[in-house]
């Protein structure tokens, strides 16, 4: 199996989700769990940030994300998230995009998504992109838009010649936001060691350097970036403040369902806080 699907703890990844209906590899299930997934794991890049490396083998996700009650980015999300639909029964692929999300140059193959197919009939899964992702799967085909809660998504086909597909939400008042590209080419779990060691050691990847904690939400997008944080509302309002060292662990807490022990929040308030 590609994803290592008959290694995972199905069960206790059904309770971390709170998923208590049925498991069958159709539509109903997929769309039921993404949107169960994006609600109970949220984005973070903790890890990093308190100098440890981020494991992708399955044992380890399974520890974090699992049985610590912990987040993470998008390959150990997505990584997660395809092994639990391989091991239903599904028929899982894996893919790689370049964000963009206001980018003005082209970057690199960083981002993980998944191609899923359900009844002859390819779905665009991403569980690990942040506020700004996905809450359901999308149809895998140009030009399709769907309303997600109170938002709304669209896949645009930019380049039929060299199939590149662009995943948009919209934003009042500026229309149309783009937030990745990609392709169908598969992708490999080695692609994802290798995209993740840059993502996490390269001194020039904006996940080494602050806190980056992010969660999607049927009518409000919550982040945590640096010290910022920031509640996004479906008209394009945003609340934003500050959060000093003394309310961090209650803001993780609180917004993020993250509970950290004394000794890694004082290590995380160390290394933030005082630049250390």
């Amino acid at each position: 199996m590609t994803w290592n699907g008959e290694e995972l703890d199905i069960d206790a990844y059904l309770a971390r989700l709170g998923h208590t209906g049925k498991t069958e590899p159709d539509l109903e299930t997929l769309r039921t769990l993404h949107r169960e997934h994006v609600a109970a794991i949220p984005f973070e890049n903790l890890e990093m940030m308190l100098g440890r490396p981020v494991p992708l083998d399955l044992p380890a996700l399974q520890d974090k994300l699992l049985r610590r009650q912990r987040g993470g980015y998008c390959y150990e999300q997505n990584l997660l998230f395809a092994a639990a639909l391989e091991r239903i029964g599904f028929h899982v692929v894996g893919l790689g995009a370049r964000v963009r999300a206001g980018a003005t140059s082209t970057r690199a193959v960083s981002h993980m998504l998944l191609k899923v197919e359900v009844d002859g009939e390819a779905w665009h899964c991403d569980t690990g992109f942040g506020a700004d992702g996905l809450l359901e799967p999308i149809p895998l085909r140009g030009d399709v838009e769907m309303r997600q809660g109170e938002w709304r998504f669209s896949l645009h086909e930019e380049d039929e010649d060299e199939g590149v597909l662009v995943l948009r939400t919209w934003q009042p008042g500026s229309g149309w936001f783009d937030l990745y590209a990609y392709t169908q080419e598969r992708r490999l779990p080695v692609d994802y060691v290798v995209m993740n060691h840059y993502t996490s050691t390269h001194p020039r990847s904006s996940f080494i350097r602050r806190p980056v904690l992010q969660k999607a939400g049927p009518e409000v997008r919550r982040r945590l970036v640096g010290d910022l944080l920031t509640l996004t509302h479906p008209d394009g309002t945003t609340d934003e403040r500050s959060v000093p060292v003394g309310e961090l662990t209650d803001v993780l807490d609180r917004e993020f369902g993250i509970e950290l022990d004394a000794e890694d929040s004082a290590e995380l308030i160390r290394v933030h806080y005082a630049g250390a």
